[in-house]
């Protein structure tokens, strides 16, 4: 197994992107409402700029033209099918929730299920009920048992698998460090959580593990062996516990997007209405910064018209862009950086 590539491909997902870290924090990081405040921002200033490019004047256009019923009486359909769109987000949430009492205890069940599983393997009477202090728990286990791997190769004489398993305990108890610090009074709803718990890549720690012990199958004691087992085992029971928060990171977001939509849909639709009832070729007359008021007023009106498609955009990039960089579950890497010619299969 080749050290660099093992050293690469360990990274988290969002560090192995080169040059993609101002996208990576405009699609994830980035407050939602600033994100939309910028975009409506950079509309805003696109439309009031374009008056500079010596085109007709815009009122010209609507006394002609009827410009303002052909560029707003769309936005009204517009709207109304986002909120059919809400309608059928919050029905895709509910329908998740909602079932006999059978499937609500099946559910409970295999949710107490796997907690005891998780103590039971970790060795813990309890396990924490908030989702930040129960991954850190088993973050800090696997680091845990990282330490106490190394500690019982001291006495190996295998040489190179000693290095082999200090540089893979480096890297874990590195990677575990950092995750363990951000994870530390993160609260679920935030996306501080999630981002948190993307930054331990199991997958890879999972795949490495196995593969040292394939390459050295013969040289570990047993203790050894054991150890490398339990740190295993904890990784795997990382995987579904991170998808699992993923999916309610996911419904509380498709929630507060719904809510969003349908707090914005009202004021805009009231603005829309009142821009075709009232605004025509001789409203608002005069200029302000040497552009015509109607401008003005006609563009501000339209940014205001495109809210809500930009609130959904802001989210659904979010969304969309975690559930694209974590589609497996498990020892499988689908990212490129990690593809298979950049292992080596020869031992």
């Amino acid at each position: 197994m080749d050290s660099d590539s093992d050293e690469t491909s360990d990274r988290p997902f969002f560090d192995r992107i080169q040059n993609s870290e101002v996208r990576l924090w405009l699609l994830m990081r980035l407050n939602r409402w600033i994100l939309v405040a910028g975009i409506l921002f950079v509309v805003f200033t696109e439309l009031v700029g374009g008056t500079r490019l010596g085109l007709d004047p815009f009122r010209a256009l609507v006394a002609n033209h009827g410009a303002m019923w052909w560029i707003f009486s769309n936005f009204i359909g517009a709207i109304i099918t986002g909120v059919t769109l809400v309608v059928t987000l919050n029905q895709l949430v509910l329908s998740q929730e909602l079932g006999a009492v059978g499937e609500q205890r099946d559910r409970m069940q295999a949710s107490m299920d796997f907690r005891q599983d998780i103590e039971d393997t970790i060795d813990l009477d309890v396990s924490p009920p908030e989702p930040a202090a129960f991954m850190k728990m088993l973050v800090d286990r696997a680091d845990t048992q990282a330490e106490d791997l190394r500690d019982v190769m001291e006495d190996e004489l295998d040489e190179e698998l000693k290095e082999k398993v200090n540089e893979y305990v480096d890297d874990l108890t590195e990677n575990a460090d950092e995750v363990s610090e951000r994870l530390d009074d993160a609260q679920f709803g935030t996306f501080d959580v999630i981002w948190a718990i993307f930054r331990f890549n199991y997958s890879w720690k999972i795949f490495s593990a196995r593969q040292i012990r394939n390459e050295h199958e013969d040289s570990f004691s047993e203790e050894a062996d054991e150890k490398l087992d339990n740190m295993i085992e904890i990784l795997k029971l990382f995987g579904p516990a991170r998808e699992h928060f993923k999916t309610l990171y996911f419904q509380w977001e498709l929630i507060k997007l719904s809510n969003a939509l349908l707090y914005i849909s009202i004021p805009v639709l009231i603005v829309i209405g009142l821009v075709l009832m009232y605004l025509g070729p001789g409203a608002v007359p005069g200029t302000f910064l040497g552009l015509d008021n109607l401008t003005w007023v006609a563009a501000a009106a339209y940014t205001i018209g495109l809210a809500p498609f930009v609130v959904l955009l802001s989210y659904i990039l979010r969304i969309g862009t975690m559930a694209k960089r974590t589609l497996a579950i498990g020892p499988f890497i689908l990212r490129e950086a990690e593809r298979e010619d950049d292992i080596d299969w020869s031992s």
